[in-house]
Order: structure tokens, then C-alpha cells, then sequence
């Protein structure tokens, strides 16, 4: 078996992000009961998400659907951001930019409208690889096999020649099932033993 490229998650592997407690925050605030924050704003986080909404609408959006002021939606998207970059698993980052140039790498994101200037800006990112490809500037997302196909199709590689690291069970299904090696994030020790494990079999 001989792997090619090697490709990363961020969230909940190159960063870790706890949950801050943002949606009950503002719940709170806004005197929405559970869970109903998320409901209203899922039009507005799947346009995001996929890049049909620019952060200027999601902003616009966010104060349509709930009343916050201007002034209230920046402080809200501040939280938000802040709980979305988390802090960067500094170990695990150290080891993926090191497997360059043996291997290309890239990153592979189900995103926000804004997050790659957000975590260029906060962890050079796109120093640490060859490729990032968000999932909100192709209009693409884990688990659909079709932002697989692209990962594969702009490095240049069949799908046996990837390795994929990601912390949710069902993108890594999605993975293997498109016939690339999935690995899935519980640690740092175990994901860079599982890799190598890859690497030399």
C-alpha cells in the first residue's frame, strides 16, 4: 500500500473545541427556551455552512430571525467564533506539519462563512499544508462523497493513496466507504500511532 497524502480535520483534531456554553448564554438572554436558539438559526448555519449566505446576510439573517440589535449580533458572533476556533492541539499540529514534504497533506473542514481568514489569522494554517479545502467555499460537506471525490481529484491521488483523520464516526464511514483509509481522532497517541501504523503497512 503506498499513501500519498495525508489529510486532517480541524475541528476536534487540530483544535480543540470545547463547548463554551454559548447556545444557553444566549438563550437566556434572548429568554428562548433549550434548543431553541439552534432551531431558528439552522436556515442560517446550513447557508454558512455551504457558502450560500455571506458573513454580511448571516449577520443580517441572525438579527431578523431574533431580534438582536447590531451591536448584539457582533458580540453574539464574537462568542461564537471564539467557541468555533477553540484553542489548537499544538502536538498533533507540531506532527502533521512534519509529514511534509514526505507526503502532500491538507486540511479538510466542514466550515463557517469566514473561517479560513478567522484561523489563518489565529494558526497559519494554510502554512501548515498543501491544500485546505472548507466545505462553505465548495458547497460541499463531510459526509457527502462528492467533497471526497474533490479532496482526491485537487491532490492528485486515488482514493487507496489517502489517509483522512477526522473525530466524528460518520465522516470516517463515508470515508472508507469511498475507499480512502479512515482513521478516526480519539487522542493524540492513538490517531499518530494509527497513521503510522498505515504508513508502514
Amino acid at each position: 500500500m503506498t499513501i500519498r497524502a495525508i489529510v486532517f480535520d480541524i475541528g476536534g483534531v487540530l483544535e480543540y473545541t470545547p463547548d463554551l456554553g454559548l447556545a444557553a448564554k444566549w438563550e437566556q438572554k434572548l429568554r428562548l427556551q433549550p434548543g431553541e436558539l439552534d432551531k431558528q438559526l439552522m436556515p442560517v448555519w446550513e447557508g454558512g455552512s455551504l457558502g450560500t449566505h455571506s458573513l454580511t446576510e448571516v449577520h443580517q439573517q441572525i438579527g431578523d430571525i431574533t431580534g438582536m440589535s447590531a451591536t448584539e449580533v457582533n458580540e453574539f458572533m464574537d462568542d461564537l467564533w471564539r467557541e468555533y476556533l477553540g484553542t489548537l492541539n499544538e502536538e498533533l499540529t507540531q506532527y502533521f506539519a512534519g509529514l511534509r514534504p514526505r507526503y502532500q497533506t491538507a486540511i479538510l473542514s466542514n466550515s463557517f462563512v469566514g473561517a479560513r481568514e478567522k484561523e489563518q489569522a489565529a494558526y497559519g494554517f494554510e502554512e501548515l499544508c498543501d491544500l485546505i479545502i472548507y466545505s462553505h467555499e465548495v458547497g460541499l460537506a463531510k459526509p457527502d462523497p462528492r467533497i471526497f471525490a474533490l479532496t482526491c481529484e485537487r491532490l492528485g491521488v486515488q482514493p487507496h493513496e489517502m489517509i483522512f483523520l477526522d473525530d466524528v464516526a460518520g465522516h470516517i464511514a463515508a470515508a472508507n466507504d469511498f475507499g480512502i483509509h479512515g482513521i478516526q481522532f480519539h487522542n493524540n497517541t492513538q490517531a499518530m500511532a494509527d497513521i503510522e501504523g498505515k504508513l508502514v503497512s
